[in-house]
């Protein structure tokens, strides 16, 4: 019997990945035995494990438990190993996750917005390196513990840790003690799906925390936003990369070139459209020096962008960003493209950083911070979004088994959302694309003389007030009063003195200011 399940086990599909993929998704892991059902008299220690046993020690009783670990692939997310300790001397137990994976080139930020009870069954992945935060209550959970729970499982943890202590809180520290019990009942109202919405968010510099995603997100503005940037030279450090703070301190020196062979400085050179510029920086995966190319483009009908490339030879990390320059416009952006038909997905297009993407015919909502900057056509748009989105919900090796832990109705509906986008990158069915960018900062190629395209519809629209906030523009000041004090002023309203009397309110005010430190030294 014995035989006949090593045999068994070395021609199936898990044997033959064993060596190079150690973390199959469960799925795989299970249709790889392919134990029949005449072999259920095969002896336990003869048998094919997916999950190993280690014998370790309690740290509770120092006597040896059992550690059992899983390695796997998380649907929504990568490479993880599942820990679960068990001492049967005193009961003690631990579960843990600890991510597998490599160090991603960007850190990640999730923000989610709880609306509805079953919210609270979202799957969350909380690494060892991630700071997970609670809004409304204030809370912050520090890095820690790495997490495979749902979100209910995370109010549910936060609240026995805060329990703890309570009754001794309440004798010693009587203060502290009224305002974590308020804490406490607003978890627990949280948790029963009370106090709704309420905002939880998880910062990963690492890039390997998650929040299950969902279709219907896109119904309720801001639910669900996953944001990627590159991490500072701290949390490198942080993070085990790049070496020491001395190391870092030493790279500020970098110089910016023209040309890697020229050796000139930026200082007195005019940007040039068409001029390629290369820039020394710190790569984001690894803190090493790397270098960032930088090209000027001036588009037809729209105004001129900054299109930047990063290469680091040291990790391999690639990035490529669009920016547009100009002015801060005074009303944002509404751009309304029906794609009926091939050339139409040839169009040029450029969604910038601000922009919310949409297209209501395949349910897809891309909100701003998600992508980045990108200078495309709409055909190689709608590839990245997808590609992008398959890469995150499946595993590329072996499709049919990403999803094997999902219910059968999320997995239908996420096979019927990629079969739309495929038939939409294909020119199979008509579809709209909406662009909404409260900074006018996204373009989309109109065939003719501007305005004349009968695809295309470009609308302005005054912004909100969370748009201005978000933006940053509630708070500029730019207009020099009477006081000499730099106020805020509508963005993109210019300022209705010339430049002659401004500059003769400021030499008032100089003057104003001479004569009282005249007064001052003379007391």
């Amino acid at each position: 019997m014995a035989d006949h399940a090593t045999n068994e086990y070395t021609s199936s599909t898990r044997a033959q990945n064993d060596e190079n993929d150690l973390f199959a998704a469960i799925g795989k892991q299970v249709m790889g035995l392919q134990i029949d059902d005449e072999d259920t008299d095969i002896a336990e220690d003869d048998r094919v494990k997916v999950v190993d046993e280690i014998e370790s020690l309690c740290m509770n009783c120092e006597e040896n438990g059992m550690t059992r670990l899983l390695l796997t692939k998380i649907p929504f997310f990568r490479e993880v190993i599942l820990m679960s300790f068990f001492c049967d001397h005193c009961s003690f137990r631990n579960n843990e996750i600890q991510p597998a994976g490599q160090i991603q080139e960007l850190g990640s930020k999730y923000i989610f917005k709880v609306t509805h009870e079953d919210d609270l069954q979202r799957q969350l992945v909380k690494s060892d390196t991630a700071t997970l935060n609670i809004r409304e209550l204030e809370l912050e959970i520090p890095a820690k513990n790495g997490r495979l729970t749902t979100i209910e499982g995370v109010l549910t943890e936060v609240l026995v840790g805060l329990e703890a202590g309570q009754k001794d809180r309440k004798k010693v520290d009587p203060a502290n003690y009224e305002k974590i019990s308020a804490v406490v009942q607003s978890l627990i109202r949280m948790s029963n799906g009370g106090n709704l919405p309420f905002t939880i968010s998880i910062d990963d510099p690492a890039g390997n925390s998650s929040i299950e995603p969902s279709l219907h997100d896109s119904a309720v503005k801001g639910k669900y936003v996953n944001e990627r940037y590159s991490r500072s030279p701290e949390q490198n450090i942080a993070l085990g990369l790049g070496g020491d703070q001395e190391s870092v301190a030493g790279k500020e020196e970098l110089v910016p070139q023209v040309g890697p062979d020229t050796g000139e400085g930026l200082e007195d050179v005019d940007i040039l459209e068409g001029q390629v510029y290369d820039l020394p920086i710190q790569c984001p995966g690894c803190n090493m020096d790397a270098h960032m190319l930088l090209q000027m483009v001036n588009i037809p009908h729209f105004k001129q962008v900054v299109i930047s490339t990063t290469r680091c030879e040291f990790c391999n990390y690639r990035s490529s960003d669009v920016k547009t320059g100009g002015d801060v416009p005074e009303k944002g952006q509404r751009i309304f493209l029906d794609v009926k038909g091939p050339e139409d997905l040839s169009r040029d297009i450029l969604k910038s950083e601000s922009c919310i993407l949409k297209v209501p015919e395949c349910q897809l909502v891309v909100e701003p911070g998600t992508m980045g900057g990108r200078f495309t056509t709409v055909e190689g748009l709608i590839t990245q979004v997808r590609d992008d989105l398959k890469r995150d919900i499946y595993d590329t090796d072996a499709e049919k088994y990403a999803l094997d832990s999902m219910p059968e109705e999320k997995k239908t509906t996420w096979e019927n959302f990629f079969s739309q986008l495929d038939n939409a990158i294909e020119g199979k069915v008509q579809f709209t694309i909406q662009m909404e960018d409260p900074l006018a900062a996204s373009y989309c190629k109109e065939f003719g003389d501007p305005g004349k395209d009968p695809n295309v519809r470009i609308e302005e629209y005054e912004r909100t007030e969370e748009e201005n906030d978000a933006l940053g523009l509630s708070d500029m000041r730019t207009h020099l009063n009477e006081e000499g004090e730099y106020v805020g002023e509508p963005v993109g309203i210019k300022a209705k003195e010339s430049e002659g009397e401004l500059q003769s309110r400021r030499q008032d005010h100089q003057k104003h200011e001479d004569q009282e430190e005249e007064e001052e030294e003379e007391l």
